[in-house]
């Protein structure tokens, strides 16, 4: 039975924001935190933010009394914008957030009375990750954050002011994290972070996301399957794409920061690469991997995009073979670059979403088909749902156990995902 008293959290946007979540939760129980409602926000689109502001009246409403704290990247970029809000109590920053010496001021109800509403320092000046790591979460596949914040500045992104500059979590505090997961049973690891691509910059010798790849799957021989989540493909590095070659307990099945697909607007959005370097290197992998499938963040409507430049974002998804699309209708942010550039008018926008979305949809359904009649490896995440190696989901036809691997034959698919 659920205790009437414990803290409420809710969580919007990204998996990093449920991983420090969970941190979160684990911080508040141990400090004794009671009766609180807390909003861990994102702030990757002004759509973003208008949510949280409606999760936070709709959980004020449905917990009357309780106090409000508001964290998250909206919490760090605008803060003011959710202290003036009625219903928060406080408002919490990042850096804030993960520290376990936060939790233990925040005893309901004095809430407020000793410190300010708003909490929240500079994120730049922040140098370390969280020293508090959490042991997984979920039955069935465990993430664990080994960087935080980055170093690049897009001209459409708002994330490094919520986030910081990079900072990476030493090699060895995360092989000791992933023992400790499989020895609790986990049979997947995701690694994930803000700029993934870009752990180890920061710490002594600069070692690469291909080096801890390499060290992790060395070190814990036992786990079955190890994932990285999103990375900026012309920051893969040597090794990396050694394991991905040589690794099968490397999953095949990479998430790309690709954004668009024509070389000004890849320029105007202050981006590392041009097309064809998202081509070469979808090329280069499937070739050290064969079978390997991609995903991919696609803007759509980007600040002077023409339909002939959004006709070169539309055709990388056959160019690159993507498989998963994630694709973000533009949105301007304030403070940003691109928020000053000449704006595409917003049905176009719309529009041009929608036939991304089309085109995403019409490559999954392709992908499923060529899966059936297939055996894989499939992660069980519920009674009825679980994952194969290529990320793709499985629908079942009888309840199975969670957090199990089991070998099943593809025998159909739904055009979303494939069924046994």
């Amino acid at each position: 039975m659920k205790d009437p008293k414990a803290p409420v959290f809710a969580t919007l946007g990204c998996r990093l924001n449920a991983y420090e979540t969970e941190a979160m939760r684990e911080m508040a129980e141990s400090a004794g935190l009671s009766g609180a409602v807390i909003v861990n926000t994102c702030a990757v689109t002004t759509e973003a933010v208008r949510k949280a502001r409606q999760e936070i009246r709709r959980l004020a409403r449905e917990n009357p009394g309780a106090p409000v704290i508001v964290t998250g990247c909206a919490a760090q970029t605008e803060p003011e914008t959710f202290a003036a809000m009625a219903e928060v109590s406080r408002v919490i920053g990042n850096h804030e957030k993960m520290l376990p010496e936060t939790w233990q001021r925040m005893q309901a109800p004095d809430l407020i009375g000793e410190t300010e509403k708003v909490q929240v320092d500079d994120i730049m000046s922040v140098k370390e990750t969280a020293g508090h790591l959490i042991d997984g979460f979920g039955r069935h596949r465990a993430y664990v954050q080994v960087q935080n914040g980055c170093d690049h500045r897009c001209t459409f992104c708002i994330i490094p002011y919520g986030r910081g500059n990079s900072r990476s979590v030493p090699a060895g505090v995360v092989v000791d994290q992933i023992k400790r997961l499989r020895d609790r049973g986990f049979n997947e690891v995701v690694l994930t972070g803000v700029d993934l691509t870009s752990w180890g910059a920061d710490l002594p010798g600069q070692p690469k996301l291909g080096d801890l790849v390499m060290r992790i799957l060395r070190l814990v021989p036992d786990l079955p399957r190890l994932r990285i989540s999103s990375i900026d493909s012309i920051e893969a590095d040597e090794n990396l794409m050694l394991a991905i070659a040589s690794e099968p307990r490397l999953m095949p099945h990479l998430h790309l920061s690709l954004q668009a697909g024509d070389d000004m607007i890849l320029k105007r959005m202050k981006r590392r690469h041009l097309r064809d370097d998202a081509i070469r290197f979808c090329e280069e992998a499937r070739k050290l991997r064969p079978g390997i499938v991609f995903g991919a963040d696609i803007i759509a409507g980007f600040p002077t995009e023409t339909e002939a430049m959004f006709e070169n974002s539309l055709k990388l998804v056959g160019d690159c073979g993507l498989t998963f699309l994630h694709v973000f209708p533009y949105s301007a942010r304030k403070g940003t670059p691109a928020a000053r550039m000449p704006r595409v008018p917003g049905p176009a926008i719309k529009a041009r979403a929608a036939r991304l979305r089309a085109e995403g949809d019409a490559a999954l359904v392709r992908h499923l088909a060529g899966e059936v009649g297939q055996r894989r490896m499939v992660l069980t995440e519920g009674p009825r749902l679980g994952r194969t190696e290529h990320f793709t989901e499985v629908a079942f036809d009888r309840d199975m156990p969670e957090g199990t691997l089991m070998e099943l034959r593809m025998a159909g698919h739904d055009g979303q995902r494939l069924t046994v």
